[in-house]
């Protein structure tokens, strides 16, 4: 994998965190209502959660690449129609990722982090995300290593983004920032996601 098909993968990684979703809404809610090591807890258990995906969603589309290269083009399209949704939505938004930064009943620590954990698992859109993101990046790498990288970019992306999350809330200018901001982030991402979707597709 070259370097800059690397970052290729970097940013769509970091717009697939960005994106408001459950997942923003629950790291919020334990930052802001258990303080920073509840927000840490979450974020990097969630991260451990993205990672299980990120190997299974590879293992998977490598089989279908090898053994049945339709099925596979198939599933590429319709990823690619999901991220132009995930991004006409973003282009929509009102400051979706204000909406998100809830406040809830403090927790243990544990629990916040088990309730991360199970956010990323069993969250069907982050599901479509890998699906749609990843069949891409299985068709140029191959190697062992290639696979590693690939498995280890959305985990590492995921947790430094929802620890500057979590510092964020625990900062009152910083989180005011981003609420005045919320807005362009949003638009910003969609109109990338979209330009992705066409990437998909023009190299099926």
């Amino acid at each position: 994998m070259t370097f800059t098909v690397w970052l290729s993968l970097v940013a769509i990684c970091l717009l697939g965190a960005m994106s408001p979703g459950p997942s923003l809404a629950i790291v919020a809610k334990h930052s802001l209502a258990g303080g920073r090591n509840h927000g840490l807890a979450t974020a990097w258990a969630h991260a451990c959660g993205i990672g299980v995906y990120a190997l299974v969603t590879v293992l998977g589309l490598s089989v279908l690449l090898h053994q049945f290269p339709i099925v596979f083009k198939t599933i590429s399209l319709l990823g690619a129609l999901y991220l132009a949704w995930l991004g006409f939505n973003a282009i929509r938004s009102k400051g979706g990722i204000v909406e998100r930064l809830e406040s809830g009943k403090q927790v243990s620590v544990a629990s916040a982090a088990k309730e991360g954990l199970f956010i990323s698992l069993l969250s069907p859109k982050i599901a479509l995300f890998f699906t749609a993101l990843f069949s891409q990046f299985v068709a140029i790498g191959s190697e062992v290593s290639d696979k590693a990288i690939i498995v280890a970019t959305p985990l590492i992306i995921d947790g430094l983004w929802y620890t500057l999350i979590t510092f964020m809330l625990s900062s009152p200018r910083l989180l005011d920032s981003l609420k005045s901001k919320a807005k362009i982030i949003d638009q910003l991402s969609g109109v990338v996601l979209i330009l992705l979707a066409v990437r998909v597709v023009y190299t099926l």
